[in-house]
């Protein structure tokens, strides 16, 4: 997983865009479109296109960024054309190759992987349309600027938090088991040098025990609980869980709850899911870290227009192709630690609702973390 990292090469405060820095993510009640959606405007503008991965991996993709990057279209009367790969690599090219057929003078992607990304970027530079690489950077991709959260930053969260939890059911010398993201998702590659940074010299001092550490391919949810369930056969004593994302959390919370050892052992996420802020009003998940993607899809959204307008939008710092050395322009966002004890502020956020989050048996929970 040692392929890309993400350095910040300038600050990324009182953004050049009239953003400011903050962090939310996606639901977990998956969407499926590949259809396009948008082209709604007939301004005299460029025409943006944009492709999103899937809908498995996260439901972010279609519950949050399309929703957040049309409205700031719609807002700037730009055209614009949103489709989904749906996690196929053929797709993904067919759709690019269409939408520079179609006359897109701006092309944001989030890649499935960097070969793929590539080729794509590669293509659009040639026909001369600007590139922007949203969320996932593509190495060696040459995109024109890249937009996304500090995702070692992430994973230094999820790692810090882990030892937190740990800390708090004051367990000596724990095993803690790593179910990273995809191998292919250079994120992934920085969310594990983060929390490795935190975690790596509780291991080399004797503190921790480092147990089982696999990558999931393809952030697959349903191959996580079968790598989990093997880890926790091969080594039944797991005290500690740091998966990449709230999927890849609950994938092993259902494997926990199997072995009635749900809530006693602290597992990490990412996303702030509905389902992963569930877990952690239960009990279940020890924290998740929360990217607020309307704060992204809108940075993202102010580059594609000033390109589409013929602009060049200023970013607001830069960062490092690990592949290619070249220092990309970048906008950098802040993610933000979720506990049980400020689970509220997401809500506060109206990133999720408290009449989506609190149903049922996690109504009293919801009460109880204060969410009103």
């Amino acid at each position: 997983m040692r392929k890309g990292i993400l350095s910040l090469s300038a600050a990324a405060a009182a953004m050049t865009l009239g953003l400011t820095a903050c962090g939310g993510e996606g639901d977990t009640s998956a969407q499926s479109s590949a259809a396009p959606s948008g082209a709604a405007s007939q301004a005299a503008a460029g025409k943006i296109g944009v492709i999103l991965p899937d809908s498995k991996s996260s439901a972010r993709w279609e519950t949050a960024d399309r929703k957040f990057l049309e409205e700031a279209f719609k807002a700037a009367g730009v055209a614009y054309d949103i489709q989904n790969a749906q996690g196929d690599k053929n797709q993904f090219q067919t759709i690019a190759d269409q939408m520079i057929t179609n006359g897109a003078t701006v092309l944001m992607i989030v890649n499935l992987d960097s070969g793929t990304g590539k080729a794509v970027l590669d293509k659009a530079k040639a026909q001369g349309v600007a590139t922007i690489d949203y969320d996932r950077l593509t190495l060696n991709g040459g995109a024109s600027y890249y937009v996304s959260f500090d995702n070692t930053k992430v994973g230094t969260l999820q790692g810090e938090g882990l030892v937190k939890c740990l800390a708090d059911k004051k367990v000596e010398k724990p095993i803690v088991a790593e179910l990273n993201g995809s191998p292919t998702d250079n994120n992934a590659t920085l969310f594990k040098n983060g929390y490795d940074g935190v975690l790596q010299p509780k291991y080399d001092s004797g503190e921790y025990v480092k147990g089982p550490d696999q990558s999931v391919p393809d952030w697959d949810n349903a191959q996580a609980a079968t790598i989990f369930e093997q880890m926790l056969t091969e080594q039944p004593k797991i005290a500690g869980v740091l998966a990449a994302n709230d999927g890849l959390g609950n994938a092993a919370i259902t494997v926990l709850k199997k072995n009635k050892l749900n809530g006693k052992v602290p597992v990490t996420g990412q996303d702030a899911t509905v389902q992963g802020l569930q877990n952690i009003l239960a009990g279940d998940q020890c924290m998740t870290v929360y990217k607020a993607i309307k704060k992204e899809a809108d940075a993202a959204a102010q580059l594609a227009i000033g390109l589409a307008k013929g602009e060049k939008p200023a970013a607001t710092g830069t960062v490092k192709d690990t592949e290619s050395g070249a220092d990309v322009p970048a906008v950098l966002l802040e993610p933000q630690a979720i506990f049980f004890e400020n689970v509220k502020d997401v809500v506060n956020d109206g990133f999720v609702t408290k009449e989506e989050l609190c149903t049922g048996e996690f109504a009293a929970k919801c009460t109880e973390a204060g969410i009103q």
